[in-house]
């Protein structure tokens, strides 16, 4: 049995190699069992969450156990924390134990880019990235191996942030911080968000025709990264149909408010890398992928690492 740190999940999860392992995984579009998602109340703040998310293969059984501390912002402490457990699929035998916390953000960020490969314009230049958590160097990263992006722009509510996030990104590429978050939108081709807003952040009205809206965060129905106008704009893809009925927060009120239906969603991944329904359509279209999270990505992550050597 192994360990698997940050570091070392890091470097044998290189994003254009994990995007082919995820495209070959949804192609395929195997039965995941849906997550559990628990619900912790605490003694003040916000409530913390729960979430178990199996899959297993005919070679792997894999596990992540994963809790969601909103207020730990405040504290100073990573909102999100997670192990993942990898076991042989033949016997149970226990394989590796993975930080499950950057596997969930490189999976994650590696999904969007996936996603980004069907859906967004090939001659993308302009990459907009809304928050500046954990997530946004993975997000920049895997965007960069799909889209050759000439100008990067990044929006957080503080500047606290981008210090870290400009180290973390040294040799690799270069970010500007914007102040104007309603500025910036109408500018980019491609904008990412990643943040555990509960209000909108991006303006339907502002994005310009041809953009694509990739939306990661808002994982509670109570949560919400864009409003109902740009909803009603795109085409909306979803990276599980049933994933998005139950935690996609920005999908969800815009159906309470009346402006769109689940009905009205386009593909799931899986469709897209089989290829049973078309991508972008158009170079006018507005396209948005939203994902809450599906276990299989894990599992294929996981593997990719325990099996991948160091290079």
């Amino acid at each position: 049995m192994i360990f698997l740190t940050k570091a070392e999940i890091q470097v044998r999860l290189p994003y254009p190699d994990l995007v082919l392992a995820l495209k070959k995984a949804f192609a395929e579009n195997p039965l995941v069992p849906a997550r559990q998602h628990l619900s912790v109340k605490q003694g003040s703040g916000k409530d913390a969450t729960l979430l178990l998310m199996p899959a297993w293969n005919s070679e792997f059984i894999g596990v992540k156990v994963a809790t969601v501390f909103p207020d730990n912002v405040e504290k100073g402490k990573p909102v999100v924390t997670a192990s993942y457990l990898l076991k042989n699929g033949s016997t149970g035998e226990l394989l590796a134990i993975l930080d499950g916390s950057a596997l969930t953000t490189i999976r994650t960020a590696a999904t969007s880019a996936l996603a980004s490969s069907y859906l967004s314009r090939p001659d993308s230049k302009t990459l907009l990235v809304v928050g500046a958590g954990a997530l946004a160097a993975p997000l920049i990263l895997a965007h960069l191996s799909v889209r050759t992006f000439e100008h990067i722009m990044v929006w957080n509510r503080s500047e606290g942030r981008m210090k870290g996030l400009k180290a973390e990104l040294s040799g690799k590429c270069e970010v500007e911080f914007v102040h104007d978050l309603d500025r910036a939108v109408p500018l980019a081709d491609v904008i990412s968000c990643a943040t555990l807003s509960m209000v909108p952040l991006v303006k339907g009205a502002l994005v310009k025709p041809g953009s694509h809206i990739d939306l990661v965060g808002a994982y509670l129905p109570t949560m919400r990264e864009t409003d109902s106008d740009l909803i009603a704009r795109a085409s909306v893809h979803v990276d599980t149909r049933i994933g998005a009925h139950l935690e996609a927060g920005d999908l969800i009120q815009a159906v309470r408010e009346g402006r769109w239906s689940f009905e009205m969603i386009q593909s799931e991944l899986s469709e897209l890398c089989s290829e049973s329904v078309p991508g972008r359509t158009s170079e006018r279209e507005i396209t948005l992928f939203k994902s809450v999270g599906y276990s299989l990505e894990d599992l294929v992550a996981a593997i990719h690492a325990f099996t991948n050597s160091a290079p």
